[in-house]
């Protein structure tokens, strides 16, 4: 892992492409030799709402507390600052494993919120542990101030949250819950579906390794992935998205990029800005409306019908 961290860091300097995206940040990385395939506004620095909860996710695994133990839900992990919803209801006890799954996979704030007040050492202790967490990965243009990605303090890079994606994944639990697409969590005594916020896991054509959607005011729409494609595994990162189908339209042209049908592409480094200089690549004469409805046309009904705040 450090050899990949290395060779992101040297890759991360050199010129690459970057397509006329909806996000305002983009970073596309090959896993396999660090080889930054997209880019556009790499190291602006941004809100990046509940992408910090896979932070939170790793912090808590290498604490090694134990994941069977019984947490029950404390007033003080509702959201106070966004007032978002959550379908976790204040008293109910779950197991710290399963309120690691609703915190990752359906992107809970009560449950991330939970993880951190449990923590052993209590919310300072988890506090510092982010801190000295983000400086081992090498995050400098990172702040993580609290758990759930709520606070608009908390902010960092596209390209700082690749070193954190590729971190992530290495964790089998977290690789295993992110890409769960559904599952059931006993509350309360009855069984609760809950679904991945992200639409693209367990749609068809789709190879995900790692996935991690994110959204509040300030940071739009966010989402990082790990896919498959082509033969080709890429960590992706789009940030600031105006909307959901904005976000999925880019990760969509992202993969047919990887797959040779390519897009029209800019040329810019990571060291800039400003507007990207136009070259010459392939076009297919299809757009990325009608690719969206016939990769996710094939999604249940269940899979659709849960909406909340991510």
């Amino acid at each position: 892992m450090k050899k990949l961290f290395a060779t992101v860091l040297l890759s991360i300097s050199a010129a690459a492409v970057a397509g006329p995206f909806g996000s305002q940040s983009v970073l596309v990385v090959e896993d396999d030799t660090g080889k930054v395939l997209i880019e556009k506004n790499a190291n602006a620095i941004v809100p990046i709402a509940s992408l910090t909860k896979l932070m939170t996710a790793m912090v808590v695994l290498d604490a090694k507390q134990d994941m069977s133990a019984p947490i029950s839900i404390d007033a003080a992990d509702v959201d106070m600052l966004k007032h978002s919803t959550s379908r976790v209801p204040v008293g109910a006890t779950i197991s710290r494993g399963d309120i690691l799954q609703l915190a990752l996979m359906s992107s809970d704030n009560r449950a991330a919120a939970s993880l951190a007040r449990t923590y052993q050492g209590g919310p300072a202790a988890f506090k510092a542990a982010v801190k000295a967490k983000v400086a081992a990965l090498g995050m400098t243009q990172t702040v993580i101030e609290e758990p759930t990605g709520l606070s608009p303090n908390n902010k960092s890079t596209a390209s700082d949250l690749v070193k954190m994606a590729v971190a992530a994944s290495a964790y089998p639990e977290i690789a295993r819950i992110t890409t769960d697409s559904k599952d059931i969590i006993n509350i309360n005594g009855r069984g609760v579906e809950y679904h991945n916020t992200n639409r693209l896991v367990g749609a068809k054509g789709w190879d995900i390794g790692l996935s991690k959607t994110g959204y509040t005011e300030e940071a739009g729409r966010c989402l990082i992935m790990r896919i498959k494609a082509a033969g080709k595994n890429a960590t992706l990162v789009l940030l600031n998205a105006k909307a959901s189908s904005v976000r999925v339209v880019d990760a969509m042209s992202i993969r047919r990029f990887m797959t040779g049908d390519e897009a029209p592409v800019m040329k810019a480094s990571l060291r800039t800005r400003g507007a990207p200089r136009m070259v010459k690549a392939s076009l297919r004469t299809r757009t990325a409306a009608p690719v969206m409805k016939a990769s996710l046309h094939t999604r249940t009904a269940k899979q659709v019908k849960v909406r909340r705040r991510v």
